[in-house]
């Protein structure tokens, strides 16, 4: 199966409704993502179909959580979530911020390339990050254990705000060491097509 079809399938098995040329901006970054990984080392998947799966699907199977408008994604890396996400909610604004400049190098290439206003990009540490405004959704995907990730985040996070956490197996010891003041208030399983592993989207909310 071509990455054309297998994205293709994998949408339509999420059941998500993508705006028009949505999912040919989603093939050029993963091209896009496929030659910087060649000399920058972004992601240790390099096959094509697994990066689909792995990469894009993995992403897109969370799409339908977030529902508010201003979405820091934490530990960027190569854009993921955050670069599938504001390809296909155009109406989120999306930062996306890494301490790593090699990393942030490739996400502003990719946020001219693909054309995306609704992308911020960020070089620094989070702990040090202090925007005019902050944010209604946290995100991450492989940054750190959710006591470090919940820390060095809370000073970013609105009134009202949640953070969203992807992880694969349920992560039992990292709940069980979260700081005082942040509880789970969801946790959603998330079937990935191509992907025979267990992912979990946590949802976390201050405890006011």
């Amino acid at each position: 199966m071509t990455p054309q079809a297998q994205l293709a399938a994998g949408i339509a098995a999420l059941g998500l409704a993508l705006p028009a040329g949505a999912e040919a901006r989603l093939l050029a970054y993963l091209a896009l993502l496929d030659k910087w990984n060649r000399v920058y080392n972004l992601t240790a998947v390099r096959d094509a179909g697994r990066m689909v799966s792995h990469h894009l699907l993995d992403s897109l199977a969370a799409v339908p959580f977030f529902t508010r408008e201003q979405v820091l994604d934490v530990g960027s890396g190569g854009g993921l979530p955050g670069i599938p996400l504001a390809i296909v909610r155009p109406e989120l604004r999306v930062t996306l911020i890494d301490s790593i400049a090699k990393k942030t190098a490739f996400l502003l290439q990719a946020k001219a390339e693909l054309g995306l206003a609704n992308v911020q990009v960020i070089t620094g540490r989070v702990e040090d990050f202090r925007p005019e405004a902050g944010f209604d959704v946290i995100t991450s995907r492989a940054f750190s254990d959710l006591k470090a990730f919940v820390t060095l985040t809370r000073h970013l996070l609105n009134p009202g705000g949640c953070w969203l956490a992807m992880k694969g197996l349920y992560p039992h010891e990292e709940v069980a060491g979260l700081p005082s003041g942040v509880r789970v208030s969801a946790d959603h399983a998330l079937a990935v097509p191509g992907l025979d592993v267990t992912r979990h989207l946590i949802v976390l909310e201050p405890v006011e």
